[in-house]
């Protein structure tokens, strides 16, 4: 069966993308939820076991990608475009010259997305710092607005 193979080719290709490389003398151990460890965050091997980062590690994050990776990926976007365009030009009358302006399409439709993608984790995290406190704070006050039958015994 055809499609056998071509979900073994899948599951190998997702295998080696949430690879999640172990330092020597470290024990694999299952990965994903169900195990031990898992690929992101405290679950990676030799991780901190914990979530936090401090309000200056997000601010840095932010700032990194505001200051490196929004400005690269337009420019790189930019410089593709320019060479597409180029080419698209010495193609001009040629089925190829079609297939690179869809190119060229497509390509731009995924900077788009990128950078819309890169402006939103920019803008979570800067408002994460006080995240987990106004939760925390919002339930408190629910559960104080709603008596409880149980108050009165």
């Amino acid at each position: 069966m055809s499609g056998d193979g071509d979900q073994v080719a899948d599951l190998q290709v997702g295998m080696r993308l949430n690879h999640v490389p172990v330092e020597p003398g470290t024990p694999a151990g299952p990965t994903g939820p169900a195990g031990p460890k898992g690929p992101m965050g405290p679950f990676v091997p030799g991780g901190s076991g914990d979530f936090a980062s401090t309000p200056a590690q997000k601010k840095a994050a932010a700032g990194t990608i505001e200051t490196e990776l929004e400005p690269n990926t337009k420019k790189a976007a930019e410089h593709a475009d320019a060479d597409t365009g180029t080419a698209q030009k010495g193609f001009e009358g040629w089925e190829t010259a079609a297939g690179l302006k869809k190119v060229a399409d497509t390509w731009d439709q995924q900077v788009k997305n990128l950078m819309g993608r890169l402006a939103a984790e920019k803008t979570a995290l800067r408002g994460a710092s006080g995240l987990f406190a106004r939760n925390d704070t919002g339930i408190g006050n629910q559960f104080l607005a709603t008596p409880s039958k149980l108050n009165g015994l």
